[in-house]
């Protein structure tokens, strides 16, 4: 499903706007994906700026591509690590939990500089990402680190910001990041999107208050 960019929707109503550009969002989201899997670099970097220029809404358009651009290095020097962890053309567990992955830990350090995300971001998404691969643990420290970038998108330190008991978790929207990343595990892409589209909504509508 390909989505149109936001200006074209510039003269519907408000909540018709944000609502386009959640779904676009989330489209633009899935497609990075999508385009990394195929290798295609250049087009991952356009999809995911795509989006980061209307979540970060306090960056500059070059700062916005910046951060994007950490994101997509990290993806790739990901797969650099993961074609060397390979015996007889499968992952090895061992080889990854033992492998540098500092390189990438760098790179989503420059996603979180160029944004300004907590520095913390870039060592729970490594670890994620390297969690995801050994078959462990890998969502808590995927949902730790999106509430830190959902903290610098929405601009607000307190989110998740829970008015009642029951103050353990990081939030719904991370929750949403992790169920998406499950759905992108066994490609059900429609389903991700929807899901994602809530994530990015709340975004949009924490920048028109």
């Amino acid at each position: 499903m390909s989505q149109t960019h936001p200006e074209s929707r510039s003269k519907h109503r408000p909540e018709q706007k944000a609502e386009h550009n959640a779904s676009y969002m989330a489209d633009k989201l899935c497609k990075g994906f999508i385009y990394h899997d195929r290798r295609e670099r250049q087009k991952a970097v356009e999809a995911f700026a795509a989006v980061d220029r209307l979540q970060f809404a306090h960056l500059d358009d070059a700062d916005a591509r910046a951060a994007a651009v950490g994101y997509v290095d990290a993806l790739w020097i990901k797969d650099e690590i993961e074609e060397r962890c390979r015996v007889d053309g499968k992952l090895d567990p061992d080889k990854l939990a033992a492998a540098d992955w500092s390189e990438m830990e760098a790179a989503f350090e420059r996603r979180a500089e160029a944004a300004g995300i907590d520095p913390r971001y870039a060592e729970l998404t490594t670890n994620a990402w390297i969690e995801h691969k050994v078959g462990g643990d890998y969502w808590t420290p995927m949902m730790h680190a999106q509430m830190l970038e959902l903290r610098a998108a929405l601009q607000d330190p307190s989110y998740p910001d829970k008015p009642r008991h029951g103050q353990g978790g990081f939030g719904p929207e991370p929750a949403r990041y992790a169920l998406g990343n499950e759905l992108h595990d066994t490609r059900q892409w429609e389903q991700a999107r929807e899901v994602m589209k809530p994530y990015f909504r709340r975004i949009l509508d924490e920048h028109t208050d």
